[in-house]
């Protein structure tokens, strides 16, 4: 028989202390590797395969690097600055302690479960931010500029936000926005910084811009299939208990989801005569990123209706308004991010100021205050119409802020690293691709406009059947 000795100092529930709920801690842990699913693989795949062949290498590892690069830099300072002491109304305190055992292992400052596992969810969220910026930017952004972009636009953009809106001291938390799970802090944020980068680096090659055929859209497709079913993390976890809100949270989300990628795909019918498959991924995604910032504190019919509105008005702005508008013309956006995810998480925070529900706000945000958390429509319907237009005033200026602050200090990260390296490809980088760039290509069997030529294949198996045959074992 085998005996167990422990010391003395030891005791057997010292994992599993009183504080702390396993399924509530299971749940967080499954929900972050979810979300970082949708990461690597997810975008990884999804952006190396949308892109023209030239470029399929260079966008995987923008995406598969800025997941890396946050992670360190997270652990080192960003959580602290996003999640600490407050510094000031916008911002934390770093103070180093997020790799301490003594942290990592006491209650996080919500839920019942570690600080290690907080930080790990957080992280992930930070990572997918930065990847989406990487959306914008495919196809002509060195890459040592995109190293530098990276832990600066993290430090000082994303953690801004994540504190005012995130953290209990946050400025806007203490406000009352209403972002459940990321549709200012995420998606708005990764839609204005990437759209506002890409002016500063420049566009594509012209050929590039005029002609950028997916080099796989069946990879594309499972790429965004991760992304889809990752969401179930993204916007599951955010309760940080494994409840009934989560539950309605993930429902809400794969709906809203679902009714924008038809609702997208029967206007590219009307209107272009041909159902798109990309066009269909594009709803999808602008449907997930509508739904996150009110996903558990709506009730299924405005979900429904959320998808509705989110496969309509982003299709607007990118296939007609886009082309309209000047501005927008001379800024190249290559996976359309602005679209997406500003435009879609801009019409997401409103909805949500308009559509939440009070109950379910409060079981989300655990407070009784009618002031707060009230949606326009149910401000309306219970006679609290001041309390209603409170909130939708409150999602506007969060949207202000967010945007705001994401244009001047991506503006100023770009300018700065335009100072040490520049933001752009060499011309020769840009005009031949993956080759250049890392002395790599996706496919590397034959290269663009060229023919497999398979000669030399048919005289080396006329060979072996010429052996087989006089061995005895040919046909």
């Amino acid at each position: 028989m085998a005996y167990l000795y422990l010391p003395r100092n030891h005791q057997p529930d010292d994992s599993n202390p009183q504080w702390m709920n396993k399924a509530d801690n299971a749940w967080q842990l499954t929900s972050a590797t979810l979300v970082g699913l949708q990461s690597v693989p997810g975008l990884v795949i999804l952006y190396g395969s949308i892109v023209k062949k030239k470029w399929a290498l260079n966008s995987a590892l923008m995406a598969l690097y800025a997941f890396a690069a946050v992670l360190v830099c997270w652990v080192g300072w960003g959580y602290q600055l996003a999640f600490g002491d407050t510094l000031v109304p916008f911002l934390g305190k770093t103070n180093f302690d997020a790799l301490e055992q003594k942290f990592l292992t006491s209650q996080a400052f919500v839920g019942k479960f570690p600080n290690a596992s907080m930080v790990y969810f957080q992280f992930v969220f930070a990572a997918i931010t930065l990847i989406l910026i990487a959306g914008a930017l495919l196809g002509r952004m060195n890459f040592i500029a995109w190293m530098l972009f990276v832990p600066l636009w993290l430090t000082f953009s994303y953690t801004v936000g994540a504190f005012s809106i995130w953290c209990p001291q946050g400025w806007l938390f203490r406000m009352g926005v209403i972002d459940y799970s990321g549709g200012f802090v995420i998606h708005l944020s990764s839609g204005v910084a990437g759209f506002t980068a890409a002016y500063w680096v420049g566009p594509r090659a012209p050929r590039d811009r005029e002609r950028f055929p997916p080099n796989n859209i069946l990879l594309m497709l499972a790429g965004a299939g991760i992304l889809w079913m990752g969401w179930t993390g993204f916007n599951g976890g955010d309760p940080y208990v494994a409840s009934l809100d989560a539950s309605l949270a993930v429902l809400n989300t794969h709906v809203c989801a679902a009714m924008s990628l038809l609702t997208w795909l029967m206007l590219d019918i009307l209107f272009y005569e041909k159902p798109s498959v990309i066009g269909a991924t594009q709803g999808m995604i602008t449907g997930l990123v509508c739904i996150t910032p009110a996903a558990g504190v709506v009730q299924g019919w405005a979900a429904v209706l959320m998808g509705l509105m989110s496969g309509c008005i982003p299709w607007f702005s990118m296939m007609f308004l886009h082309k309209k508008m000047w501005f927008l013309k001379q800024v190249d956006d290559t996976m359309a991010v602005f679209h997406t995810h500003a435009v879609a998480g801009t019409l997401g925070a409103i909805l949500a100021g308009v559509l939440a529900n009070p109950r379910l706000s409060r079981i989300f945000y655990m407070v009784d205050d009618w002031p707060k958390y009230i949606g326009l429509a149910y401000g309306i319907q219970s006679g609290k119409f001041n309390a209603g237009l409170r909130q939708l005033w409150v999602q506007l200026i969060g949207i202000g802020f967010v945007f705001i602050w994401n244009v001047v200090s991506t503006s100023v990260i770009c300018l700065l690293i335009r100072t040490v390296v520049p933001l752009r490809m060499t011309e020769e980088e840009v005009s031949e691709g993956d080759n250049a760039v890392h002395g790599e290509e996706a496919y590397a069997l034959w290269g663009d406009g060229e023919k497999f030529d398979n000669s030399k294949l048919q005289f080396v198996h006329e060979i072996e059947e010429h052996q087989l045959s006089k061995s005895g074992y040919g046909l």
